[in-house]
């Protein structure tokens, strides 16, 4: 399996040519890596291969590390839970719409990889083209007002065998959950920093700090762990969340289509009850 790892790299520069518009400042653009860029990759930690979720541990840490919820957010969440132990789970996640952050790292049942190149990490996650962080490690800030977005924009760098990742502008709907059941949305303003190391050769811990003023009264300190599996069944395999709403079928010409399938509450509706086959 080819090594794969990051480095911190100053990629953006400014231009020099070209007319300058009024007085404004150039543009900067990201120069090409170098062939020393991409040798420089193999100095730092191989966090190749496919890494999956210590999903008893993620339970342990609900208890271990509790949330501090804001009191009347607490009461939120006590209700969530009743739900779920009656058997009927809110269901956070519907309509696929991505987990976003923190909830990936915090409640994840999958499968991710790292994508280490130079001035970047990217994070690819199993479960739709959704699960997908792009992590900047080129020297460059946050924007001042960042679009917001489910995973927010995240910036990294290296100390010493640690990536310590800086993420803001997370859309105040993307939740803070803690199972699929159980979350509150953070609101606005929600920061997180996490710091990824590995503490054996095949096991990676992320130590996370959430700070979410709308919805907690301090910073939550948690972590999570993941475990590297190298065999080939551990594959990352395509998994696209929509699909389930189709059924496979042939048109009019043969040809290969999907066609709707009725949905209640994000499940099929029984054949029985559907008004058209």
């Amino acid at each position: 399996m080819v090594r794969q790892a990051v480095v911190v790299l100053a990629l953006g520069v400014p231009w020099s040519g070209g007319a300058q518009d009024h007085g404004t400042q150039p543009a900067e653009i990201n120069a090409p890596p170098t062939a020393q860029d991409w040798a420089a990759l193999a100095k730092l930690p191989d966090w190749s291969g496919n890494w999956t979720p210590f999903i008893s541990d993620q339970n342990r840490r609900i208890q271990a590390d509790p949330v501090p919820w804001r009191p009347e957010v607490a009461e939120q969440v006590a209700a969530l839970v009743a739900e779920e132990h009656a058997g009927r789970p809110k269901g956070l996640f519907v309509d696929c719409l991505p987990e976003g952050m923190p909830s990936w790292m915090l409640i994840s049942h999958n499968a991710m990889e790292f994508l280490f190149t130079p001035g970047r990490v990217t994070i690819l996650g199993e479960m739709d083209g959704n699960r997908l962080r792009r992590i900047y490690t080129d020297g460059r800030p946050h924007p001042p007002d960042p679009d917001p977005t489910f995973h927010g924009h995240s910036i990294g760098r290296w100390e010493g065998q640690t990536l310590v990742v800086d993420t803001v502008g997370v859309l105040p709907e993307s939740y803070l959950a803690v199972s699929e059941a159980v979350g509150i949305p953070n609101n606005g303003e929600m920061h997180v920093v996490e710091r990824f190391h590995l503490v054996e050769k095949d096991v990676l811990r992320d130590d996370l700090e959430i700070t979410a003023p709308r919805i907690l009264t301090r910073i939550w300190k948690t972590t999570r762990i993941w475990f590297r599996q190298r065999a080939r069944k551990y594959e990352i395999v395509e998994g696209v969340c929509l699909q389930g709403f189709y059924a496979e079928r042939k048109d009019e010409r043969g040809n290969a289509v999907f066609v709707p399938i009725p949905h209640a509450d994000g499940n099929p509706v029984p054949q029985s009850v559907r008004s058209s086959p």
